[in-house]
């Protein structure tokens, strides 16, 4: 059998993609590891029996993987660059100060190698892009192939234990032991802040958004009532598109008077038009010579005035004439949803979803940013171009005194992915990567690499197990436990944080998916990711820069 492993590498990688993330959905309590942490341990097992990959297929897919991390978050990342954003920087500052000090401690007080004390660290934060920094950081020390190898073995061993430690930590902290300190009931202050943004029904979230509807009405009540006057009279949220009288469809203007008999389409959210029976008139099925087809699109805000401006803002900075018929129906930031209220700040890089007439659509979206094209899922020339500039940036090394500091090809390609990125969310005519084609690139990126480590680094982990004891789990407990506390009183008692936005820099900081889960699922409603999606937006770009600071610095303490 192990031959049969050894000479079919390419099978063991799909083996330990498709047996990884099914160990990742086996529930523990209420936790999850997740796709990339199953895939490690996976890896792990299947490699004891000396199956190694290609070492270019480890650099390809960690390439593709952290120029893409960059490349999504960079809109984001630059967009919080200011003073709204800095009140959020905080919290990655705490993380990156507070696991560096409490690798470089463990490193001292237990005589940890390079590798285990980025591996530790890479845990402990839950931030698996640092495995792959760190990995390439220790590559280039110049050491001989034997110690290296070793070295990097033991990033993969740490960062599965530490980052198995750390998960369940951050998990209970956030979402039950942080609420029992503060003395407050999370779904009651979840959902005070869910009508402050100017929601109502505090278990709504974002996925359960108002359904978009057509309806015709014949005109009886409103007969000599004017178009704007009906609309007025249904509220926001709804608007009449056609009017057809007799065998002719009339131009729709605001003081187009209406009469009895006509045929009127409504579209907009169910809530708005549920009135229209009685301010219009009775509901038909159809009528000859109404048809409407409505496009729903999503547009990247990519204009820097209406960065960090609430929806409320955005709605009165816009002329009403220009988004009257075009309903707003999802917000998503990294792929995050966030509730649709008017106290809802908008970023540069959010995905909107607009609905309503294909001209309309388009008109609005040319004042928000632009559109993302379905048809086009990647620019293959600015993705490579960006993954070449990245490599050469990694190449610069600086020195400091006898410590080289290199960004090696994480680093590189991360900041490659960071600029083009941002460039185009602000010139999208070129550099197309949907971000469904973008998603699949960067999981299958991270997993594939996650798989190649694991594997080369099966032989060495039951010896760092065995060399360290219970001293490893006790060092990621603590990774975890001191820059979240330190986070956690910082926001309690200096900066006054409502607990559900508390929460979310919490979880954010740590880049924590399953803890913001955990606390969504507690607080009943979408607020925690307010701020949850900034400080990860930060937190997920500076915390892989890490990798090749943590190796060059375990290295002097050692």
């Amino acid at each position: 059998m192990k031959e049969f492993l050894k000479d079919n590498p390419d099978l063991v990688l799909f083996a330990c993609l498709a047996l990884g993330y099914a160990v990742g959905k086996i529930p523990i309590w209420k936790i999850r590891l997740g796709g990339v942490c199953g895939t490690l341990l996976v890896a792990l097992v299947i490699g004891q029996s000396g199956v190694v990959l290609d070492p270019e297929v480890k650099s390809l897919a960690f390439a593709l993987f952290i120029f893409t991390l960059g490349y999504i978050g960079g809109p984001q990342f630059f967009a919080n660059l200011n003073r709204k954003g800095l009140r959020y920087a905080v919290f990655p500052a705490v993380e990156v100060v507070s696991v560096l000090a409490v690798a470089l401690a463990a490193t001292a007080i237990l005589d940890l190698d390079q590798g285990t004390a980025a591996g530790l660290l890479a845990g402990g934060a839950t931030e698996s892009a640092v495995v792959g920094t760190a990995t390439d950081a220790i590559g280039k020390l110049g050491l001989d192939p034997a110690t290296t190898q070793t070295l990097q073995a033991n990033v993969a061993t740490a960062y599965t234990i530490s980052y198995v430690v750390g998960l369940i930590t951050i998990v209970l902290l956030t979402s039950q032991i942080i609420p029992a300190i503060m003395r407050v009931n999370l779904r009651d202050e979840a959902d005070k802040l869910w009508r402050k943004l100017g929601g109502t029904g505090g278990d709504g979230e974002a996925p359960a958004l108002p359904e978009m509807v057509g309806r015709l009405h014949r005109v009886s009540y409103a007969d000599g009532a004017t178009v704007s006057h009906v609309e007025e009279r249904l509220g926001t949220g709804a608007a009449v598109e056609q009017v057809r009288r007799g065998d002719a469809n009339l131009p729709i203007a605001p003081n187009l008077r209406l009469e009895t008999g006509d045929a009127v389409l409504l579209v907009g959210r169910r809530s708005a038009v549920l009135t229209a029976d009685t301010v219009i008139g009775p509901e038909q099925a159809g009528a000859d010579g109404i048809d409407l087809q409505l496009d729903s699109r999503d547009v990247v805000v990519g204009r820097g005035q209406y960065n960090n401006k609430t929806l409320a803002e955005l709605r009165r900075e816009i002329p009403s004439g220009e988004h009257h018929k075009v309903f707003l129906s999802s917000i998503s930031r990294q792929e995050t949803p966030l509730p649709v209220r008017d106290g809802t700040v908008i970023q540069s890089g959010d995905v909107l979803r607009l609905t309503g007439p294909k001209k309309d659509v388009g008109s609005l979206a040319g004042k928000l940013g632009y559109l993302i094209d379905p048809s086009v899922k990647l620019d293959f020339i600015y993705i490579g171009v960006g993954i070449i500039l990245g490599i050469l940036i990694g190449k610069l090394t600086l020195r400091l005194g006898d410590v080289p500091l290199s960004l090696g090809t994480g680093g590189g390609c991360l900041l490659s992915g960071l600029v083009l990125g941002w460039l185009r969310s602000k010139h999208p005519t070129f550099g197309a990567y949907h971000p469904a084609a973008a998603s699949v690139i960067k999981d299958f990126g991270l997993a594939a690499f996650i798989a190649a480590v694991g594997l080369s680094s099966g032989p060495q982990a039951v010896k760092l197990v065995q060399q360290y004891g219970i001293s490893l789990p006790i060092a990621g407990l603590c990774m975890t436990l001191i820059p979240a506390s330190i986070s956690f009183f910082i926001a309690w008692k200096l900066m006054k944080m409502e607990a559900p936005l508390l929460l979310g820099c919490v979880a954010g900081q740590q880049c924590s998916t399953p803890a913001i889960t955990a606390v969504q699922g507690v607080a009943g409603n979408s607020t925690p990711l307010l701020s949850y999606t900034i400080v990860y937006a930060l937190s997920n770009v500076i915390l892989p820069l890490l990798g090749p600071i943590i190796v060059a610095l375990s290295g002097q303490v050692a």
